[in-house]
C-alpha cells in the first residue's frame, strides 16, 4: 500500500513544465534498452465493446504498427504488459509481432523479470502507462510517458505527457515527435 509520503512528491510538479523540459533535453533512442507498453488506455482508447455472449472488441490505431516495425528495425525490444488476460491483447500483440505478458497483478515484478532475462538496465527502460496500476512500474523505469487522457496521478509521475489520447497513435507520436525518429528513413531508406 502506498503511503501519502510516497505519493506526495509526485504532485509537486508542473505538468506543462515537465513536458517542456523533456523536449529541450531530448531523450535519444540510444538511451533506451526496451519499451514497455500498457495495453488498455495506451494502445487502445480504453473503451470496450461487448456482445451478448461477452465477446470483447477494442479499438487500436493502425499507425502504431509502423512505429513497432521501426523499433524492430532499430533492434529496440518492445513488450506489452497488461493486467488483463484477454485474447484481444494476444491478437494485437501477434499482429504487431511483439511479446505480451498478460494477467499481471504485479507489474514491477514483471519488469524485474524482463531485466534479469534480457539484461536490461532499469534506468534504460521506457514505460508508457495511463492508469494507477502503472504507477509503481513507471516509478522504477528510467523513462516514462503517458497519453493526454491519463489519470492525474500518472500525469504527475510521467516524464512526458503526450498530446494524443490513448489509442490515437501513442507509439507513433512517441517515436516521431519526442524521440525525433524519421520512420520513413528507418523503414524505407536505410538498408536492412
Amino acid at each position: 500500500m502506498l503511503s501519502n509520503s510516497t505519493i506526495e512528491p509526485y504532485f509537486n510538479y508542473n505538468i506543462t513544465k515537465k513536458y517542456d523540459l523533456i523536449v529541450t533535453q531530448s531523450i535519444s533512442i540510444n538511451d533506451i534498452d526496451a519499451f514497455i507498453f500498457d495495453f488498455d488506455g495506451v494502445l487502445t482508447n480504453n473503451y470496450v465493446q461487448l456482445d451478448a455472449q461477452g465477446n470483447e472488441w477494442v479499438s487500436c490505431n493502425r499507425s502504431d504498427g509502423l512505429a513497432f516495425d521501426a523499433l524492430r528495425k532499430l533492434n529496440i525490444p518492445a513488450f506489452i504488459i497488461s493486467s488483463e488476460k484477454n485474447l484481444v491483447v494476444s491478437a494485437r500483440a501477434k499482429k504487431l509481432n511483439i511479446p505480451s505478458i498478460q494477467g499481471v497483478e504485479d507489474k514491477v515484478s514483471a519488469i524485474k523479470n524482463l531485466e534479469i532475462k534480457h539484461g536490461f538496465s532499469p534506468l534504460r527502460l521506457f514505460y508508457v502507462g495511463n492508469d494507477i496500476n502503472d504507477f509503481l512500474a513507471m516509478k522504477i523505469c528510467g523513462h516514462s510517458a503517458c497519453p493526454s487522457d491519463s489519470h492525474p496521478m500518472i500525469k504527475e509521475l510521467s516524464e512526458i505527457i503526450l498530446e494524443n489520447k490513448g489509442g490515437q497513435g501513442i507509439v507513433r507520436e512517441l517515436l516521431e515527435k519526442v524521440l525525433k525518429i524519421d520512420l520513413f528513413k528507418v523503414l524505407y531508406l536505410e538498408k536492412k
